[in-house]
Order: structure tokens, then sequence, then C-alpha cells
């Protein structure tokens, strides 16, 4: 754990400039006229623009509206840097980071309080320790993972992607790790303080979300697995539509987990103190709504239940013009923004009549096999053998940056971030238990790549990088961004990506952005203003290719440091 004092091993020979004044005709500006972005007031250390409290409360309450993104219009954005807190430390590596978050980093005890009698939190000194419990799982999350285990195939890589909504600090996601499952865990900012900023620090992949009323942003038949566990989402409500859009996000084969009220209600309703009718009603609601999206119930016992989503549609319901069930006919892959619906999505073509769970293989098969978005030639552009070749270039990128950033696989950088993913090859080459990988495909990319993202095993979002992304300050201890800023080059201001790319990245965290040489010299003199040391490089091919990469390290600082601090 370090506390500034740049580690020399991160970029050796950090002010080491390639020489090629004039590639291109591209003359190189010196820095004498560069732009210093000022850091931001103190009172932002935990700032989240598009879930900002103060903005929040005057939205909607109705259907968590409110929780919801919310961005700052142009005018209210930020234009300075947001400063760590005093005392901020480099966290823990992993596997110890999952039980132990250095308290200067997120000084909340709120939840220590809140959730004392639940293990979920405990304050130790100047460390929170995370002992693994979770109101539904008092004995740890191994047990409770154990339990799923007897019905969910959990050990043989079948599940491999899941999705935890309402997560709370994540337990369920951090001890998933270790049997080679990834989840991507999301909670609503809430009054319980930094629950997601807790994941995170922990090293557990997790974002700033809710269900309310707009779609969530993950692509169809996405998750081999989805879970609740007294995550209060009231999934009877709105004719099911809650359950509708987990089912759109569900792999066909796909489980799905209920852990608390109303399951087996019976047994329960006086621990819970509500009315049995109550909760009798809720969960025969929810079981109807699972009957119209054919999912078998698998299990219950104790206070949880377990669906399996049918492998094909055709096996459950005759036709799709079934009177009881409506079908959604909009693309379900494009959510941005977009309303949810009260539909069922349609089983992808080619699994309608005739799918297997051997559509996707096991993990860590599916890795690099040809994912079936691919195979079946979904995906305009992309064939079999322009991922193949994809896949080859990004081992060489990965090897090229390995090289230069000599601890980028020693477990120092453990939340990594590719802003611009495609197929997912930077995070294939990257694979490692060490890390994980948050796979951003821009919603204004040329072709929706998402899905085959998860076909391989791994995990990402959709975004639109001219808006904060979903997540506190300092959550990435590496950022990737290839061709990203071409791809925003007449979108929105350079200035406001690499400020939020400032935001999200931890003190000592890298940045590598490869991109064509004049958007480079753009980039570099914006960042001559923020608070990174930079090293250009030449393309691993040579000095004549006009892609370049430009590697940064943020300095280390915090909140008082010879700030001057604007507002």
């Amino acid at each position: 754990m370090t506390k500034g004092g740049a580690d020399c091993n991160i970029l050796p020979n950090l002010n080491f400039e390639t020489h090629h004044g004039g590639v291109a005709g591209v003359s190189y500006d010196s820095d004498s006229n560069t732009k210093t972005i000022k850091p931001c007031n103190p009172k932002y250390t935990d700032y989240t623009p598009c879930q900002d409290q103060r903005r929040a409360m005057t939205f909607p309450r109705e259907n968590m509206n409110y929780r919801e993104r919310h961005c700052p219009p142009e005018n209210e954005k930020l234009h300075c840097l947001i400063p760590a807190p005093k005392g901020y430390v480099t966290p823990f590596p992993w596997p110890k980071s999952r039980d132990y978050v250095p308290y200067a980093n997120a000084p909340y005890k709120s939840l220590t309080v809140e959730k004392a009698i639940q293990n979920w939190i405990q304050y130790e000194g100047n460390v929170f320790r995370f002992p693994g419990g979770g109101t539904q799982f008092p004995q740890g999350a191994d047990a409770y993972i154990d339990q799923l285990a007897s019905v969910i195939p959990i050990k043989n890589g079948t599940v491999r992607t899941a999705l935890d909504t309402g997560c709370g600090v994540a337990s369920w996601g951090a001890y998933l790790w270790k049997r080679n499952v990834i989840a991507m865990s999301f909670a609503p900012r809430d009054s319980h303080e930094a629950q997601v900023q807790f994941a995170l620090e922990r090293g557990v992949p997790a974002v700033i979300g809710v269900l309310g009323t707009i779609k969530m942003p993950y692509p169809s038949a996405a998750f081999d697995m989805a879970h609740c566990s007294r995550c209060l989402i009231p999934w009877g409500v709105s004719d099911g539509m809650y359950m509708m859009e987990v089912d759109r996000v569900l792999r066909p084969g796909g489980y799905w987990v209920l852990s608390g009220p109303p399951i087996n209600w019976r047994n329960f309703y006086k621990a819970w103190q509500r009315p049995k009718e109550e909760l009798e009603e809720e969960q025969r609601k929810i079981e109807e709504i699972a009957k119209l999206l054919c999912w078998e119930k698998m299990s219950e016992k104790g206070e949880t239940a377990i669906w399996q989503k049918s492998v094909n549609g055709g096996s459950c319901r005759r036709s799709e013009d079934d009177s009881q069930a409506s079908f959604c006919e909009t693309d379900p892959d494009d959510v941005w923004y977009k309303k949810m619906e009260k539909c069922i999505t349609p089983y992808p073509k080619a699994n309608r009549d005739e799918v297997t769970e051997g559509d996707v293989k096991p993990f860590p098969e599916r890795l690099n096999a040809v994912p079936p978005r691919i195979s079946s030639g979904s995906i305009p552009g992309v064939s079999v053998d322009t991922y193949m070749e994809d896949n080859k270039i990004w081992k060489k990128h990965v090897k090229v940056y390995k090289n230069t950033i000599k601890i980028m696989d020693s477990g120092r950088y453990r939340n990594i971030m590719d802003m611009n993913a495609g197929l997912g090859g930077f995070a294939a080459a990257l694979e490692s238990p060490k890390l994980w990988v948050m796979n951003v495909v821009p919603t204004i990319a040329e072709k929706n790549t998402l899905g085959v993202v998860y076909e391989r095993g791994l995990i990402g979002i959709y975004h639109d990088w001219c808006e904060a992304f979903s997540t506190y300050p300092r959550t990435y201890d590496l950022i990737h961004a290839n061709r990203l800023f071409s791809l925003y080059k007449d979108k929105c201001n350079f200035e406001d990506i690499l400020v939020e790319m400032d935001r999200i990245l931890r003190p000592e965290g890298a940045v590598i952005i490869r991109d064509e040489v004049d958007v480079i010299v753009k980039v570099k003199k914006i960042v001559a203003g923020m608070r990174w040391d930079t090293k250009l490089m030449d393309h691993e091919d040579g000095p004549l290719v006009p892609e370049k990469i430009l590697v940064a390290v943020k300095q280390y600082w915090v909140v008082g440091e010879n700030n001057s601090t604007s507002s």
C-alpha cells in the first residue's frame, strides 16, 4: 500500500519522447500555452455527476426514477479535477482487498451501524473489514454459494457471467470470483452511503444503477445467472416488467435466484413482520410471471428460490401469439435511455427452435472460441476471420503494454476499464485471476459488439462518453482508450472526456491511449494541463505507422496539498 511517491517501475523513463517531430505533416506544439485544469473544491471528493444527490431529489420518486441517471447540462459540468480525500492510499492487492478496505479511501461508517448485525462490514482501526456476510447469508457468502451450486452448474464453467441486482457491498460477486464466475453488481447511490464505492474499493465489478423506468445498459442474452438477495425490487408490480427486463438479459438456459421475502412466506412471515396475505400474493404474482416467461422453478429451499429460463422458447409455448404473452418488437440490444417495456424479448432467431446450452462453450474455452453472434453472422462486417485476426492483434498489443508498464499483471492493477472495447480482445488478452476488465461499448460505436463480449465470458456495459460514467471517483486502476477520441472527434469535448477519465482513475493509476497521431497531439496538449506524467510511443510496427500510443500515470495528490481550488 503506497501513499504518494510514484513507483518508478510503473513507467521506466517516463519523460522519454518519441522522435517523430513531423509525422504526417503534424507539428508538435510546445506546452507553453497549455491551459491548467485546476482541482475542484474538496466537497466534490466523491462526486458522481449523473447520480448527484441534490439533482436526484428534483425527479419523481415513482418507479425509482430519481435514482436513475440524470446528468448535468453543459453549463453545470465541472471543469476541474476531483481531489482524493486526505490520507488516501493505494488499495490492498487482491485477494486481501476483498476483505479489507482502507478507511481513508471511503470514510463512511453508516453501513457499519445500519448493517451491524448482518455481518456486511466492520470498522477496525484504519480499515473496514468485510466478513463476507449478508442479510441473506449469515453463514457467509461461501456457504450461500455452495447452496446455489447444488442446483446451478457453477463448478464446470457453464455459468460464468452473473448479474447482481441491488448488490449491497457486492459480497456475493466477491466470493464468486474464486469460482471463476464474474458478476456485474449494481446498487443505487442511496442512503446506504458508498455501497458501490465499497465494492469497487474491494476490487469487485460494480456500477451505480437501479431497476427503474429505463432498460439496464446490458445486451440481451448476456448473463448466465441473475441474482437478487433482499434487493427490495418489487418483482410482481407493473405486470412483471422488472422480471421481463431480467429475462431480456438472461441467456436461454440461464438461472434466476431470488432470496428473501416473499420466498417460502409460510415459514417466515412472522420473522419478517409482514402480513402473510400480502406475502402470499407477492409470491403468487412472481410464480405467475415466471411461468409466462418460460422459467421453470428448480428449487425452493429456506428463503431461496431458483428458476431456470427455458433453453428454447418453442418447448414452453407453441406460438408467439400466445394470448397472455406480449412480445417485444424493438431491438433487444438498443437500450440506452430507452423506456423499459412490458413485453417478452423473443429468443434469438438461431435459438428459437434448436438450441442447446452448448451454444456457448464453458469458460475458459469460450474466451477465445468463436462467439455465436459472430458464427451466425448477426454482426454485419464481423466474420470469423476478422474475429481471429482481432484476437491476434490484441495479444500483440498487450505484450507491448506489459513491457511498457512493468507492473501491469503484478496484481497492482485490479479494476481495469476498456473505454472502447470492440470485440473484447484487450480484455481477453489480459485475462488473469488478478484483474477484471469493464468492457465499455460506446453507444455511438459503429458496431454493437457488447453481446460478443458477454459470449466470451467477459462483462461490460453500454455508455456514451459525452456523459459521466456511473461510478464513484478513483474506482479504476488502469484505463485503456483505443481510438476512442477519433470516435468522439465531432461529438463532444475532448477535455470533458479526459476530466472524466481523471475522475474515475485512482491516484498513481495508468492510462493507455491509442489513436491517430493528430488526435494524440490534441489529447497530449490537454493532458499537459492535468496532473498526469506522460510518455509518447510509436506503434509497435515502427514510427511510420500513423497510430501512436500515449501512456500516462496520474500523480498522487489529495485535498489541500498546495492546491488552488476551483468550485
